[in-house]
């Protein structure tokens, strides 16, 4: 692919700034510099960088004093000419840069248009063009380093021996088809089951990878409920290790939800602090238990933290009754004062994993951080040196593996090879559309509309 136009777009976020970088790519980049140069001879070095006076190519008046970087193609991250201009960040001197490229014959880039360009010519497959976006809204050391990988290419080849083990079952078939008069041996056809079976089981195993890449990517919605002074505010800010939350001993200080994000052993955590769970006294009460009701369905771990120097009471009894269909941990908290909780009246907290802490000293902190993660990481696999993280990728990979199941299926019921080689191909398309080889305009239109203007 080459372009018949040239796209602009600034490449660093809105707003103020030291230094931002406009970006050019097309087969007119050059010609658009020298107009905001005022040199028509000017001929940069690629992959170097000069400083240069920007001028209006109306008016001449001079615009800024930038860095100039020039990448020729095909050596650039698009594949085209690229040209990159390092401006100082008013927000007024960019829009007039801009503007003035427009002006010149520039058409403003769509968003992931230089990636998208990138995938066209060929200097990047579509699963490192989404590790692009991984990587600019990481949000943990861990996302990362795994859309770090992925921009490596680790996907690609690890679905690289899969795509070759389907070729080489595929050609026999194909050659049989020659051959009408003769069956398959049923020493091959036992072969080939066995072939697909491996193939499947391991496309499956690479998929299951998902769930704890998810956690990489998305992160774990985590709800502190409980009733009044029970210390939700209190564990709320002993996990953040900040004040965030107002803590004082009337009750129902906490009448609105208060999230904040952290990180525990590389996974993000959106950790809510909810109003406490009563018999409202007024009208603001009630709005706030409201919303902690909704942000008990929308977790995906509630916390009910009990008051551990107190008995059990009807209200933990009934908060624990409401969120006994959500995945959820028992906190009890003040283990610095005298433990009156025996566990649950009826039962109703038997059998819930329970952690005891005090938010003041910080005892039992680690033991709560590692139960907040154990519903999700305890079946998540050793082998982590690829992880699914996107749910297209999940999903086509069990599209690959059910493709293979049906392949299986035919052969069983004796079917022709034509029939056997649908779930072939149709696996094979699959893999494909992971790494862009076998996606249609319309779906990489799609994928390339999440990603940022300038990338």
């Amino acid at each position: 692919m080459r372009s018949p136009d040239t796209i602009v777009a600034l490449s660093t976020p809105p707003g103020r700034s030291g230094v931002a970088v406009i970006r050019l790519s097309g087969p007119h980049s050059l010609d658009y510099l020298k107009s905001l140069l005022r040199k028509t001879d000017f001929s940069p070095a690629p992959n170097r960088v000069s400083l240069h006076t920007l001028r209006d190519p109306e008016s001449d008046e001079i615009l800024d004093r930038a860095l100039i970087t020039y990448f020729k193609s095909p050596q650039s991250f698009t594949g085209e000419d690229v040209v990159e201009l390092s401006c100082h960040g008013s927000p007024v001197l960019l829009l007039h840069v801009i503007d003035a490229l427009l002006r010149l014959g520039a058409r403003a880039a769509d968003p992931g248009e230089f990636t998208l360009r990138a995938v066209s010519n060929g200097h990047l497959n579509l699963s490192q063009a989404e590790a692009v976006r991984d990587l600019i809204e990481a949000q943990t050391h861990a996302a990362v380093r795994q859309a770090a990988r992925q921009l490596g290419g680790e996907l690609s080849a690890r679905l690289q021996p899969f795509k070759d083990t389907l070729i080489e079952l595929i050609v026999p078939l194909e050659s049989s088809l020659e051959f009408v008069e003769d069956d398959l041996p049923e020493l091959v056809l036992a072969q080939l089951t066995d072939n697909l079976k491996q193939l499947s089981q391991n496309l499956e195993s690479l998929a299951e990878t998902f769930r704890s890449g998810r956690l990489l990517k998305e992160g774990i919605n985590v709800a502190l409920v409980g009733r009044p002074n029970a210390g939700k505010s209190s564990v709320f800010n002993r996990l953040l290790a900040s004040d965030r939350a107002i803590v004082t001993d009337i009750p129902g200080t906490t009448r609105d939800s208060l999230s904040e994000l952290l990180t525990i052993e590389g996974v993000p955590i959106l950790l809510t602090d909810t109003a406490g769970v009563r018999q409202a006294g007024d009208t603001l009460e009630q709005l706030g238990i409201e919303r902690t009701r909704r942000a008990i369905a929308d977790a995906d771990l509630v916390i009910v933290v009990i008051d551990g120097s107190q008995h059990l009471s009807g209200e933990d009894e009934a908060i624990c009754a409401e969120v006994s269909e959500s995945k959820h941990l028992l906190v009890i908290n003040k283990s610095d004062l005298e433990i009156l909780y025996e566990g649950g009246l009826n039962g109703v907290t038997r059998g819930i994993q329970s952690v005891t802490v005090s938010a003041i000293t910080g005892a039992g902190f680690d033991l709560l951080r590692h139960a907040i993660l154990a519903p999700f990481t305890d079946s998540a696999p050793q082998d982590t040196s690829v992880l699914i993280t996107n749910a297209r990728h999940f999903d086509l990979l069990q599209r690959a593996a059910n493709s293979l199941y049906s392949s299986q299926r035919a052969i069983q019921q004796g079917a022709s090879e034509d029939l056997i080689l649908v779930g072939l191909y149709d696996a094979l398309r699959y893999l494909g559309e992971i790494t862009g080889e076998t996606t249609t305009e319309d779906i990489l239109s799609e994928i390339f509309a999440t990603f940022c203007i300038g990338k």
